[in-house]
């Protein structure tokens, strides 16, 4: 099953993906996709629907973030060793968490605003989770019961803000339009093996970033398990786990970033494509 959002920025309703490629209303079962319609035992009851059966919402609409009030994003850095390599970095003996700001949530095809005096805003096609039920020192054996479904991330990060403006990762991560999410929720049953999923970005038609989830350093229940100790995830949270090499921080001879007018087109197997278009600060 494939959960979405679609409408103006703001004034989203909840839809969802037919069988056709068509977005089908869900609205007159509930407003939203949010953090109370991802429990187990909602998700089941969609399931039992026949999607196909719902009203074509008409034309080509404005998808949005697929989760609605996401209360909070947490990060992993370095979790593919051919990342950690192009970066400079050794593969770390643990996660590497960081937090990043709900207000950077845009939707799957929104532009991307480089922000005021930025000269390295850089790209990171990633898998992102999304928790339905509560999650609080679980062990790796239940880490995947507490998954509503799965969603392709953009953790675009001004590498200047986060390496060069006194160390601290978040001041490049939580940009306004720094992360877009989508473009549906995909629930674990229909998405198959989540670790051996191709990804990768386009930059103005150049292929960049080409990986695969097989090389996470880290696997999805290991990273839910890990988390779950230093705090608790509610229905709603997302993980962003991670980008393979092909940064812009990493390319060679030189390192190159975005720029105004480029254009970013990104996917993850299963999860769909974004693409997105980088405009000026206002």
């Amino acid at each position: 099953m494939k959960l979405l959002r679609y409408g103006p920025a703001g004034h989203e309703k909840a839809g969802a993906l037919g069988t056709d490629g068509h977005v089908r209303d869900l609205s007159m079962l509930f407003s939203d996709v949010d953090a109370a319609h991802l429990s187990p035992r909602t998700l089941a009851a969609l399931r039992a629907l026949n999607i196909d059966a719902l009203p074509v919402v008409d034309g080509t609409p404005r998808l949005g973030c697929p989760v609605a009030g996401i209360g909070k994003i947490v990060c992993v850095g370095l979790n593919y060793a051919d990342h950690a390599k192009e970066s400079g970095m050794e593969p770390p003996k643990e996660p590497v968490l960081f937090l990043k700001a709900t207000s950077s949530i845009t939707g799957p095809n929104d532009p991307v605003t480089i922000p005021r005096g930025s000269v390295k805003t850089d790209w990171e096609v990633e898998l992102g989770v999304v928790i339905g039920s509560k999650a609080s020192y679980v062990s790796e054996a239940d880490a995947m019961a507490h998954v509503a479904g799965f969603v392709l991330v953009n953790d675009l990060s001004e590498r200047e803000f986060q390496l060069e403006r006194g160390g601290q990762w978040d001041k490049g991560k939580g940009c306004d339009t720094f992360s877009p999410i989508g473009p549906w929720l995909v629930t674990p049953d229909e998405l198959g093996d989540v670790h051996a999923l191709s990804l990768w970005l386009d930059v103005n038609g150049r292929r960049v970033q080409n990986g695969s989830t097989s090389n996470l350093i880290f696997g999805i229940p290991k990273l839910i398990s890990y988390i779950s100790q230093f705090m608790t995830l509610h229905p709603g949270d997302l993980i962003s786990t991670g980008t393979p090499a092909g940064v812009g921080l990493g390319q060679k001879p030189s390192p190159w970033y975005l720029k105004v007018g480029d254009q970013m087109r990104l996917g993850i197997q299963g999860l769909g494509e974004q693409t997105q278009t980088c405009v000026p600060a206002p």
